[in-house]
């Protein structure tokens, strides 16, 4: 199998030339009309190389059909990859760079920007090969434009090799999974598949059909303000009560501390000042059980400052966004299998791990579409520091031609 390689990094170029960044606290959907730019282009695109039912839904979703060229009834098998990028940096004009023949030493995006080695050794494994990174001021956009990349690279190839022989195959290009709300319009009935593949993980051979169990909390600190000049006695400084309850949380039980099935709190942004502040959390989980008394344990915080401090200091709200899909995908584990097959075949050694978050394939599942999920072959997501090695987006493109053959 030959995938043009040129081609493809061209390809996703195209793509991290739209900025899509999603918005968690817009009200409307899709939370960013520039999401809309991407799925207008990918509508065209999809159209071009010959898909069929190419279509972009009155929310956004951006759906396609690759016609079966087999006789037999096959399951319709679905692809998922998500347009929007997190907004934790920025995604706007993306200076997209390809370092050719990676040589294992710290690599230089910009004069100010140098990504270390000692700081992500994983790079280290990509020696010899060639590395996609932004300028370092920016994300990249690999998650997961990557994703988008492979799905639509794979089904160029399957029009053009119509002697591999597959069944019918849907195609979903969603808005908003950054912000968790993916799925919250997906059309299930009209993408009509029988089980699905989120094109969405990490370094190449990531497999999964474990994820976070979710919730987000909003926590407000209602404070008092006073011209500092005669405060005493009568101000309450709300910037000083977030500081408290960050430091009142469970000091090892952060991201920065945690790895595998470990939970965490974490204090995602802040905002405000003296009079009010309010910060962004998210709780997460593998055991729905743990997440549970995470949950307890930010409500009995709120609880006890609001009795120190007066009712009404410390309002906090809880929302759950996903469940852990495992306990959706255990009673069909062929399809766990399938994805496993598919790398091997592509020489790729699976590595079955939990996401350490979310996909749209966790509340997909739920929703009655078993949904794993497969590695576009991107590191360091949500930040400056992003980077996909070009031979596994390669390797991602192959894994998704032997996914839906028979």
């Amino acid at each position: 199998m030959q995938i043009n390689k040129s081609a493809l990094y061209e390809r996703f170029k195209s793509y991290v030339n739209f900025e899509t960044t999603s918005d968690g606290k817009a009200t409307c959907f899709p939370s960013t009309a520039k999401q809309l730019d991407l799925a207008r282009y990918l509508v065209d695109e999809l159209k071009a190389l010959g898909l069929s039912e190419v279509e972009m839904t009155e929310h956004g979703y951006v759906l396609a059909t690759l016609p079966a060229n087999r006789s037999e009834a096959l399951s319709v098998i679905g692809l998922i990859a998500h347009m929007d990028t997190s907004d934790e940096a920025s995604g706007a004009n993306v200076q997209v760079q390809l370092h050719q023949g990676y040589d294992g030493r710290n690599l230089v995006l910009s004069e100010d920007n140098v990504l270390k080695t000692k700081d992500f050794p994983e790079i280290l494994n990509y020696v010899g090969q060639d590395i996609i990174t932004s300028d370092g001021t920016t994300l990249l956009g690999a998650d997961d434009k990557a994703g988008i990349c492979a799905i639509v690279s794979a089904c160029e190839y399957l029009l053009a090799h119509n002697e591999v022989k597959h069944g019918k195959v849907r195609i979903c290009f969603t808005p908003d999974e950054e912000v968790g709300r993916g799925t919250e319009y997906f059309p299930l009935e009209r993408f009509g598949a029988d089980f699905a593949y989120t094109v969405d993980g990490g370094e190449i051979g990531e497999l999964n059909y474990e994820t976070f169990n979710a919730c987000n909390a909003i926590i407000i600190f209602n404070g008092v303000s006073v011209h500092p000049g005669s405060a005493k006695n009568k101000m309450r400084n709300a910037v000083s009560l977030a500081a408290e309850w960050q430091m009142a949380l469970p000091a090892g039980e952060r991201p920065e501390y945690t790895e595998g099935y470990e939970g965490f709190y974490h204090t995602v942004r802040i905002n405000g000042g003296t009079d009010r502040v309010e910060i962004d959390m998210i709780l997460r989980d593998h055991n729905k059980a743990l997440l549970a008394k995470r949950k307890q344990v930010v409500l009995d915080l709120a609880g006890f400052m609001n009795t120190k401090y007066g009712v009404g200091t410390v309002e906090c709200k809880l929302t759950d966004c996903y469940s852990n899909m495992k306990e959706y995908i255990l009673p069909k584990y062929e399809v766990v299998e399938r994805a496993e097959q598919a790398m091997r075949k592509a020489n790729v050694l699976p590595k079955i791990v939990p996401v350490r978050g979310g996909t749209d394939g966790a509340r997909l599942s739920e929703m009655g579409l078993p949904c794993p999920n497969i590695f576009a072959g991107g590191h360091n997501f949500h930040g400056r520091f992003e980077y996909l090695p070009l031979q596994s987006l390669i390797k991602a493109t192959e894994v998704v031609i032997n996914l839906v053959q028979k």
